[in-house]
This record gives C-alpha cells, sequence and structure tokens, in this order.
C-alpha cells in the first residue's frame, strides 16, 4: 500500500527582530528656569518696544478739552517729545518695568502652564483646548497683576509731562509717594490692572492656541521662529483690542496723586470716560499699544521658546 505523502509544513517567515527607538521628552523646566527665560523675553521686547509705551501714556493721560499740549498723532508725539523733551524722555520710567520684568514675564507663562494643568484635572481633559487656554490666561493675569502694581504706578507717575520735576527717578518717585500718600498708595489702580492683566493673557492665550492649530506644521527652525511670531503677533493684537479700555482707566486712576479722586473703581471710571469723553476715550493711545503689544507679542513668545528650548538641550 503506497504512503500517503507527507504535508509541508508552511514556512513562516522570520521577521528580523526591530528595537524600540526611545522617544526623547522634554523634561519640564524648573521655575527659576521659567522665571529666567520670561525675564529675558520680557525685556528683549520692552528694550524694543518701551518708547510706544510712553507714547500711549501720553494719550491716555490726555483729557479732552483740559488745554495743555495736544498729540494730534502718534509721529506727533514722538516729534513733540523729542524736540521739546530731548530723545532720553522716550525712556524715562523705564527702569521700573524692567526691574519687574522678569517675575511678571516668568508669572505669565509658568503661572499660565500651571493653571493649564490645574484647569485640565478639574475638568478631566487629556489636553488644552481653547477654553482651557482662556482660562488658565485669565488666572494667570490675575496672578500677574497682583506683582506688578506698584511698578506700574511709578512707571505712570514718570512717564506723565505733568510730573516733570516733581520726580528726579524711579526710587525719589517711590519715597515721594510712599511719604506723601502713605505706601497703600503704591497699590492704586490694583483692581484695574487685574482687569487689565486679566482680559489681556485670556485673549493672548486663548488666541494662541487657535492659531498655531490653523498654521502649517513647522518643517525647521526658521518656519517655527515664524508661527510663533505670527501667533503671538495676533495674540497680543486681540489681547490689546481687550483690555484698552481698562488700560485707560488704570493710567487716570494711578496718575491721580489728589486728595479728592476722581477714578477710584474701574468700572466706573470706564463709565465716566466714557460719558465725559465719548466712547472713542477710551480706547485713546490704542494705536501705539497696539503697535508695542501686537509684534511685543510675538516677540516674547519667540523669545521665550528659544530660550527655553536652549535650557532644555544645555541645561537639562
Amino acid at each position: 500500500m503506497a504512503s500517503l505523502p507527507t504535508p509541508i509544513t508552511p514556512v513562516t517567515p522570520v521577521t528580523p527582530a526591530t528595537t524600540a527607538v526611545p522617544v526623547k521628552t522634554e523634561k519640564p523646566l524648573p521655575f527659576l528656569f521659567h522665571f529666567a527665560a520670561g525675564g529675558i523675553a520680557g525685556t528683549s521686547e520692552i528694550l524694543v518696544m518701551y518708547p510706544l509705551d510712553v507714547v500711549k501714556t501720553r494719550f491716555q493721560l490726555q483729557v479732552s478739552g483740559a488745554g495743555g499740549e495736544a498729540y494730534t498723532s502718534i509721529i506727533d508725539c514722538f516729534k513733540k517729545i523729542v524736540k521739546n523733551e530731548g530723545f532720553s524722555r522716550l525712556y524715562r520710567g523705564i527702569l521700573p518695568p524692567i526691574l519687574v520684568e522678569a517675575p511678571k514675564r516668568a508669572i505669565k507663562f509658568s503661572a499660565n502652564e500651571q493653571y493649564s494643568n490645574l484647569f485640565k484635572k478639574i475638568y478631566s481633559e487629556d489636553k488644552m483646548n481653547q477654553s482651557l487656554s482662556i482660562q488658565a490666561g485669565i488666572s494667570a493675569g490675575c496672578t500677574e497683576a497682583v506683582v506688578i502694581v506698584p511698578f506700574e504706578l511709578v512707571k505712570i507717575r514718570l512717564q506723565d509731562k505733568g510730573n516733570t520735576g516733581k520726580y528726579n527717578g524711579t526710587f525719589d518717585a517711590i519715597t515721594k509717594i510712599i511719604k506723601h500718600e502713605g505706601p497703600l498708595a503704591l497699590y492704586n489702580g490694583l483692581e484695574a490692572t487685574v482687569w487689565r492683566h486679566a482680559t489681556w493673557n485670556g485673549g493672548y492665550f486663548g488666541v494662541i492656541f487657535n492659531v498655531r492649530r490653523s498654521l502649517p506644521k513647522a518643517e525647521n527652525k526658521q518656519q517655527q521662529l515664524r508661527n510663533n511670531f505670527i501667533a503671538g503677533t495676533i495674540g497680543g493684537t486681540v489681547g490689546t483690542i481687550l483690555n484698552t479700555p481698562f488700560d485707560v482707566v488704570k493710567t487716570r486712576i494711578q496718575n491721580d496723586s489728589g486728595t479728592v479722586k476722581k477714578y477710584n473703581w474701574t468700572l466706573p471710571a470706564v463709565k465716566t470716560v466714557a460719558q465725559e469723553e465719548g466712547i472713542g476715550a477710551l480706547y485713546k493711545g490704542f494705536v501705539p499699544k497696539v503697535l508695542r503689544l501686537g509684534p511685543g507679542g510675538g516677540i516674547l513668545l519667540v523669545v521665550f521658546d528659544q530660550v527655553t528650548k536652549w535650557m532644555q538641550k544645555y541645561l537639562l
């Protein structure tokens, strides 16, 4: 009897073993690194854009029908300041914001990161979305505002032409304010500052989130810089549109050193300015402000991102 053929067992092809390539994950930066990166970003922005801040303050302090020298445009304001007061006047009052830039920007970015993680836990979300970005930005802005109020107040006093000769510099201004108005006067405008920073940060970080997602994916460093600058500039512009009315009344409140104050609380001050000078007065100084904080927001994001990347690469 013929034997049956032995069945052929199919040979399973051997797949060469592949070695898993570990994915490199970035370590979170410690607070002090965020502090340094934020300080570098903020100082870079303010050195480039500060003269526009001086012009913005002059427009915000200009009350319709009050007499005195009037500025008709940004160029007119620049010309009159340089001609009548000297070029250095464009940088008068820069020391207080420079002194506060490191903690201010560190709080802006690191607090935003902390609040982002907090809100993700609260809402049980794995990733950030625009709503969480706005909430985190507003919370970071409120935290930031508390730190910077005295520096903002001194800066406003030094920028006002009407205070020429009254203060001899930053530390003289601090001394005289405490002596004649009391230590708590350094916190005049705290509530308005919270409104200003909450609205700006909420708009800034909320818009950055969406713009970054909408832009083409960056394939190289140059494209990454471009995307950050575009996102930061658009975010800074939207934040400025939202917060300018609060900035105007904050400036009025902080510059008022009289016994009987015309402006006290933010929303009543907004109403007073609108009633007496028109709705447009709430956007006094808007053009120099948006010219500063639009591109300034781009500069902030670009420098902060590059500095933190450098720290991730060389210091961790």
